[in-house]
């Protein structure tokens, strides 16, 4: 511990925004990085509790007092070892994972839990402008091959791992670039790809090899891989989105939020409009703009929306609005349910809780509004939330494009997981524990959502990195790979 009294003399201080006024004008990330003298400052703020509660928050098991220390110390280049023991990819999750790791800070028992995530993100930021992340290659190779279906999260992180043990690692895609969710589900407001990119250079000097537009299931099927590779690894994620439950209706205008997402990604990739989706150009520009889902999801296409030129964005969320504070006797250290507001819904945007989506109603083949209703919600004798429609509560919201973003039900069944011939758990997620990642056949593995369903990319490295001994160990009989 550097500094005993950090906490009682250094106030929490995060890292600032541009103004709205003119980051609305770019697609370019937009928050500020403190000076490195004030992040120093603000990781003398850790406790190095006895009990470091933050790491029950942390799914990679980020050593989070260790850097926190070394940070404050000055010692960037260590902070960066000990951040990259347990994370592969820190400037990911330095700016887009939750944090659940300062919801279980001590010091959020005050409200003022340390910057944890922007010293993350502060790290591996300098670490690559100092020229200090390079290629690990391994010092043998095993003579095994392993082939990794989807590139997101899980599927990077499995790679690299593999990679560096010494085994030959092709990554497929069915896109055509590589990085799955990263790649085309999250704004580049929120995450530059050039972060993408050179992950992906350093990890092809590693010996990983990507293979992008090869769709496995359809261009190349899960037997060829067999008679080709020692193990698949599945990584592809859990991509069926979850629809809303609409009178039968032929109105355009109503689509999936990752269609819209994946669309402006491509334009700012510098993709022509004819690489559109089946769907057609999607846009947001001088309409009324009606998101219907409360989560990150959501809140990515309300910024998307707001830089696209939309008149207007109302968000729609079926749920009651979360309260303001928690109940820190109650839930700390766990994750709270309490009231967040995004960047992006600050930069403009109606919230509406309580609200069910009934009817959607257009003319000439395109939507212009939708029927509502307000909702009450109590709990029932067994203690679980019940939704009642308030009486005269219904109204009508115009919209001119409804984006659902009301999360992801599962991976699609067909196609890979068809061939692969894996078992499915209840709710159609590939069924592997977390213990050996094996599937119900020999030689296959899985990780990440399209294991255990729709989550966070901090979620999706970890179980990656996990997987990754799970596969070396069974092809080697031995690891040197850490959970």
């Amino acid at each position: 511990m550097g500094s005993t009294t950090g906490f009682l003399e250094v106030t929490r201080r995060e890292r600032g925004y541009e103004p709205p006024s003119s980051r609305l004008k770019t697609w370019r990330e937009f928050v500020l990085p403190l000076p490195p003298p004030e992040l120093e400052r603000q990781a003398s703020r850790c406790m190095s509790c006895g009990i470091p509660f933050c790491h029950t928050g942390c799914p990679v098991n980020n050593l989070i007092p260790d850097w926190n220390d070394l940070t404050y110390r000055g010692d960037w280049r260590s902070a960066l070892d000990v951040l990259h023991s347990t994370n592969n990819f820190p400037e990911f999750t330095g700016r887009v994972c939750p944090a659940p790791c300062e919801a279980a800070c001590t010091l959020n028992i005050n409200e003022a839990p340390v910057t944890i995530k922007t010293i993350e993100c502060q790290i591996v930021d300098r670490g690559w402008e100092e020229g200090w992340i390079s290629p690990q290659t391994p010092l043998a190779a095993t003579g095994k091959s392993v082939a990794i279906v989807g590139s997101g999260p899980a599927g990077l992180a499995c790679a690299q791992q593999l990679a560096r043990a010494g085994h030959a690692v092709s990554v497929f895609e069915k896109n055509d670039r590589i990085g799955g969710l990263l790649r085309y589900g999250i704004p580049d407001f929120k995450m530059e790809k050039t972060l993408i990119d050179r992950r992906l250079d350093q990890m092809a000097a590693e010996g990983v090899s990507f293979h992008p537009s090869v769709h496995v299931g359809v261009d190349v099927s899960v037997a060829d891989l067999l008679s080709q590779y020692d193990s698949i690894v599945l990584a592809g994620g859990a991509e069926r989105p979850r629809d809303l439950d609409l009178p039968e209706h032929s109105l355009d205008g109503v689509h999936f939020a990752m269609d819209f997402l994946t669309q402006q990604n491509k334009r700012v990739a510098g993709d022509p409009e004819s690489a559109a989706a089946p769907a057609g150009i999607i846009s947001a520009r001088d309409k009324h703009v009606v998101v219907i889902g409360g989560g990150d999801t959501g809140s990515d296409c309300i910024g998307t929306a707001n830089r696209q030129g939309a008149a207007s964005v109302t968000q729609l969320e079926i749920m009651p609005e979360p309260p303001v504070h928690e109940n820190k006797a109650l839930t700390w250290p766990n994750w709270p349910l309490k009231l967040r507001t995004s960047s992006s819904q600050e930069e403009g945007c109606e919230r509406d809780f309580a609200v069910a989506t009934r009817r959607a109603i257009g003319a000439e083949g395109r939507i212009e509004a939708l029927e509502c209703a307000r909702l009450e919600w109590t709990r029932g004798p067994d203690g679980r939330l019940v939704m009642t429609e308030v009486e005269g509560g219904g109204f009508t919201l115009r919209a001119d494009l409804v984006l659902l973003a009301m999360g992801f039900i599962g991976p699609h069944p067909e196609g890979v997981l068809e061939q692969a011939g894996v078992a499915l758990d209840a709710r159609g997620a590939v069924a592997a524990n977390t213990e050996d990642y094996s599937t119900s056949r020999d030689r296959i593995f899985a990780c990440g959502d399209m294991r255990r369903g729709q989550s966070l990319v901090v979620w999706a490295i970890r179980e990656g990195r996990q997987c990754a001994r799970a596969v070396d160990l069974a092809l080697m009989g031995t690891s040197d790979l850490p959970r």
